[in-house]
């Protein structure tokens, strides 16, 4: 039954309220118009308009969009490398032995055998620590059982 001029609910649509026409047109409309912006920067699109390229040298060149998931990913890897290496460091204090200069020292089969309870990553740990300044060793990578022999020095 109609009252005022509009036509009666259908039954069980009074709660869930009414989706009209122009409603779902204008959600369409701006998930488009989202969706074409999005394309215009995807590097995958077949967009004929390359989206606009940093070159090296301009600032933001070979990194993440600020406050993207992607640099939160690489923040929060940061931070799991750096535990690993201050890990490896505190192994080496633990169980390195003091040289003449002060510094604690351990050959790298028995840094390798301690350590590798804490993390598989040994060696590459080591290189990370090495580029950061914290330790020194001979040689340009170590092999577990040839580079047994090998002398790890802390150096801070």
């Amino acid at each position: 039954m109609e009252v005022n001029g509009s036509p009666e609910p259908c039954e069980g649509t009074a709660d869930t309220g009414e989706v009209s026409v122009k409603g779902l047109t204008q959600s369409w409309m701006k998930w488009s118009s989202d969706h074409q912006e999005y394309q215009k920067h995807n590097p995958f699109s077949n967009n004929k308009a390359p989206a606009v390229q940093l070159q090296r040298g301009q600032q933001g060149y070979g990194r993440p969009p600020e406050g993207s998931k992607t640099e939160q990913r690489g923040q929060d890897a940061h931070l799991h490398v750096s535990k690993e290496v201050q890990e490896l460091c505190q192994v080496i204090r633990e169980i390195g032995k003091r040289q003449e200069d002060g510094r604690p020292a351990v050959q790298f089969g028995a840094l390798f055998e301690r350590y590798v309870s804490v993390s598989n990553k040994v060696v590459g740990v080591l290189l990370r620590a090495r580029r950061q300044g914290l330790v020194h060793f001979e040689g340009e990578m170590l092999w577990q059982g040839r580079d047994d022999q090998v002398l790890i020095s802390l150096l801070q």
